[in-house]
């Protein structure tokens, strides 16, 4: 069945409105939906340019309509701005990046629970039960993928396309690649989602199984507009077990809802502690509470990662543990958590693309 990354990869021939740039990374498609082998494809233009856009929008016609399976294509030309998001009309979402089947929002109510780490652990997971991955570092202000990837150098670019850096077999992006580590990135809230946008869509992701966004911690502004642009195919909500993370964990699971996102689950980290001198068990931060969680919402529990030095150091030191250890306990441990979120992803939990209704 013809679906819209069909459809993306055939407008890679005809040029957007600059005349160069592929259309589908122009910026310019408003949106799309397939529904039935039907076509709607919405572009966005310059009202002054719209005779001169004409040819334009016929490629594209032609184009959607050359492809396998395809009954029949609707492209318009539009110069309506969309309106701004709010949390209680969601926006519609915005196209698929051409490419990548997947993408998915690593997230957590607040700081300091791991999350960065769990994510890095959990995209290696899935690289190595056979997808290609690419990892987006979504947290403007504390940027952490360099640091735990081990990575440097700064990512080249051709034009207005930037190559990500790679490691590990992943592909990966972060601002802190573009800045040094230690400069603060004081920007208004426009400007951070407006970096988000060039890093998600003006990247040259190639072909991915899995795109994995690691969130920035909280629900404000910036985590609702990512939500609302892209199609996430689901959330991944990382807390440790104690009650005070877990009412921001609440928080995360009900912002992806009322977004219209799948969690896909709960991922209780730091979840208990093995002595390594006496191998005594210890629940520093109490244990079970993200389980409880999970059931009290409805959503799957995905596992349980232990709170353990090798975790930490192999993190700092730029070395994830999924990746220099991986037939240890707890690359086993990410890697069970991964075939559960790719079992839910194979099994079309996927959300549909928005339907566009034209009057």
């Amino acid at each position: 069945m013809v679906n819209d990354q069909d459809v993306l990869k055939a407008l890679q021939a005809v040029p957007g409105p600059d005349g160069k740039t592929p259309l589908p990374q122009s910026g310019a498609i408003a949106g799309l939906t397939v529904r039935e082998g039907k076509v709607y494809l919405s572009i966005a233009i310059d009202p002054k340019l719209s005779a001169a856009m004409e040819p334009m929008r016929v490629a594209a016609d032609a184009a959607a309509r050359k492809v396998s399976g395809v009954v029949s294509a609707l492209v318009s030309l539009t110069a309506e701005a969309p309106p701004a998001p709010s949390p209680k009309t969601p926006a519609p979402r915005n196209i698929a990046i051409p490419g990548i089947a997947n993408i998915i929002a690593v997230a957590s109510g607040k700081g300091g629970v791991g999350k960065s780490t769990t994510c890095v652990n959990l995209a290696l997971a899935l690289a190595s039960l056979g997808w290609r991955i690419g990892i987006l570092d979504a947290d403007i202000y504390g940027p952490s993928l360099p640091r735990l990837l081990g990575l440097k150098s700064k990512p080249t670019s051709s034009g207005r396309t930037i190559q990500p850096l790679e490691a590990y077999g992943i592909k990966a992006m972060s601002i802190g690649f573009l800045v040094d580590e230690e400069d603060p990135m004081i920007w208004r809230g426009p400007m951070v989602m407006s970096a988000i946008q060039q890093l998600l869509r003006d990247v040259a992701w190639g072909e991915l199984d899995c795109l994995v966004v690691d969130m920035p911690p909280g629900t404000g502004d910036a985590q609702l507009t990512l939500a609302q642009s892209v199609p996430l195919a689901g959330a991944v909500i990382v807390s440790t077990p104690q009650d005070l993370a877990l009412i921001d964990a609440r928080r995360g699971i009900a912002m992806f809802k009322k977004v219209d996102v799948p969690v896909l689950g709960i991922v209780e980290n730091m979840s208990y502690f093995l002595c390594p001198h006496c191998g005594g068990r210890s629940d520093i931060f109490a244990h079970g509470g993200a389980r409880h969680e999970a059931d009290r919402y409805g959503v799957p529990f995905l596992g349980e990662v232990p709170l353990h030095m090798g975790i930490r150091e192999t993190s700092d030191a730029g070395r994830p543990v999924a990746a220099v250890e991986p037939d240890g306990a707890h690359a086993a441990v990410y890697r069970d958590i991964a075939r559960l979120v790719k079992d839910k992803l194979e099994a079309g939990r996927a959300r549909a693309a928005p339907r566009i209704v034209i009057e």
